[in-house]
């Protein structure tokens, strides 16, 4: 059995200790990345609207078009996807570590190179963008499967859960910091060169000097990518891997025992038949007979919530007008309106968004992951619903407050739910071999639902129309409502070895087990 392998039981039965919180602070400093880059662009995208693409009308700023609007903020979505297959593929065949710091290395480079410009025309800014933004997304969609796959095999069984939502969590902190950054430039730039509202004076209530903030915006960015590639490069690959797939128990043995600062016996033919035991590839018919189903529904459920998430992301700028969270675009100037957009965003992401992973951290592996998903599931329809059905009621001023806090608590069930589960389930229920690749089409299927949000769903929003928005909300709804029965199709792994959840002991552990499946079974002690 793979427990009686003294590398895993090692790293099974290891206390929490120094490099657990390393590994979570180096592997989350990635996702804060991550979200920072992702999210700042909702905070920039109405700004480059009034400086770019103002026509002369005298009643309504610049505003980006719905085509190029949709492309600046949904192209780091698609360069996500197209990294998440690529790393996560690169990660089973050469090494978590060997591609981890290539990510790092993306993400800060284009990030800088994001708030540059080949030429003045908004069509050479706005190619510039999309093009560098592409890669930025590339370079994050690899940090997905890299990240979760890591810290999943370096914690312990018991605290395991918690880590990779931990870790996940550092996603919140990005988001808030999304905010916070914006709204922190645009007030100072905003107190030094203030600019009249639209309404006053057309041409100069879109201050020039705003062309830098939203430069310094996205390449500040780069920055806790820089801070953290060093630390990423001492990290050794992980002991499950060095073990299980190169096959070299004595690295494997060294390389744990100096993390855990203990000695770990090599069991090098121990190892060789465990590793022959788990040779089946991706496309055979013992993954679809073993995995096939928990494939289906980590892709299913990470798909539908990412419709939902991305799109409450991507359109708070246009709904929070409605909400009165924000002022109406024609009575501020350009600096103004990316102030109070950027403050709006930080307080929601603050009280709303931000609570909700930290309560997944908090019970994961008390309520479990299965638990959480569908309670998370199931109250954003809930509220997603109230809000399509009373829209007309709560956007009066009157009901503001209402309407802003129902709309924080289906980001707070959002994180304190699939948000967050989706990507710790696919880091635990697949095999060794192909832990990374699962992780990443998983993750893959999500970030196709977020792009459904940014090209699909944001032609709801975009205009402030009262009843496309509702029609927005309602659907939002249902789409959550089929996440929670899709949930079904996994299991719970809380407590479990990762072997032992994907059958790579050699029991009943990954043969298709859902949470309606799932039983107590004796597994026979294969590897003594």
């Amino acid at each position: 059995m793979a427990s009686n392998i003294a590398v895993l039981s090692a790293l099974d039965n290891a206390r929490t200790q120094w490099y657990h919180v390393t590994a979570i602070i180096i592997a989350g400093m990635g996702f804060f990345t991550d979200a920072y880059d992702l999210f700042c662009i909702s905070s920039v995208s109405k700004l480059l609207g009034r400086l770019y693409y103002y026509d002369g009308n005298l009643t309504k700023p610049g505003k980006l078009p719905h085509n190029v609007n949709n492309f600046v903020i949904g192209v780091a979505l698609v360069g996500t996807l197209t990294g998440q297959l690529v790393f996560g593929w690169l990660g089973d065949k050469l090494g978590r570590k060997k591609v981890y710091g290539l990510t790092l290395v993306l993400m800060a480079s284009c990030a800088i190179c994001s708030g540059l410009s080949f030429g003045y025309s908004p069509k050479a800014v706005m190619t510039t963008l999309c093009f560098f933004r592409f890669w930025l997304g590339f370079g994050i969609g690899g940090d997905y499967p890299l990240s979760a796959t890591i810290m999943s095999e370096y914690a312990n069984k018991k605290t395991r859960g918690a880590f990779i939502a931990a870790v996940f969590a550092m996603q919140g902190v990005g988001i808030i910091f999304a905010g916070l950054v914006s709204m922190i430039l645009s007030k100072i730039f905003l107190d030094a060169y203030k600019g009249p509202a639209f309404l006053d004076d057309p041409y100069f209530s879109t201050e020039p000097e705003a062309d830098y903030v939203w430069r310094i915006v996205l390449m500040l960015g780069a920055l806790p990518a820089i801070l953290t590639f060093y630390w990423r490069m001492k990290m050794p690959e992980t002991g499950r891997y060095t073990a299980l797939i190169e096959g070299n128990a004595k690295q494997a043995a060294s390389d744990m025992g100096r993390v855990l600062d203990i000695e770990i016996q090599a069991e090098q033919e121990k190892l060789a038949q465990f590793k022959a035991a788990n040779e089946y590839s991706l496309m055979s018919s013992e993954f679809v007979k073993r995995h096939g189903r928990h494939l289906i529904g980590t892709m299913t459920t990470w798909f539908l919530l990412d419709i939902a998430f991305y799109s409450q992301n991507l359109t708070q700028k246009d709904i929070f007008p409605t909400m009165k969270l924000t002022s109406e675009p024609q009575n501020v100037s350009a600096l103004r309106e990316m102030f109070e957009t950027s403050r709006a965003m930080f307080v929601v992401a603050l009280f709303g968004t931000f609570p909700g992973y930290w309560f997944t951290v908090a019970f994961i592996e008390k309520i479990g992951r299965f638990n959480i998903q569908l309670m998370g599931f199931f109250m954003m329809s809930v509220f997603m619903l109230i809000m399509g059905i009373k829209y007309d009621y709560l956007r009066n001023e009157n009901h503001k407050w209402a309407f802003a806090a129902l709309y924080g608590l289906t980001f707070f069930f959002a994180n304190f739910g699939p948000n967050s589960t989706t990507f710790v389930l696919p880091a635990e229920l697949f095999p060794t071999r192909l832990r990374s690749t699962c992780h990443a089409i998983s993750a893959a299927s999500g970030k196709a639902g977020a792009m459904i949000g940014a090209f699909g769903i944001q032609n709801y929003t975009q205009d402030g129309n009262v009843h496309k928005i509702k029609k927005a909300m309602i659907l939002l709804a249902f789409t959550n409502l089929i996440g929670f029965f899709c949930t079904f199709l996994v299991t719970e792994t809380k407590g479990r070895s990762l072997e032992e959840i994907s059958g790579e002991d050699g029991g009943d552990g990954g043969v298709d087990e859902t949470q309606m499946t799932k039983q107590t079974v004796n597994r026979p002690e294969q590897w003594e």
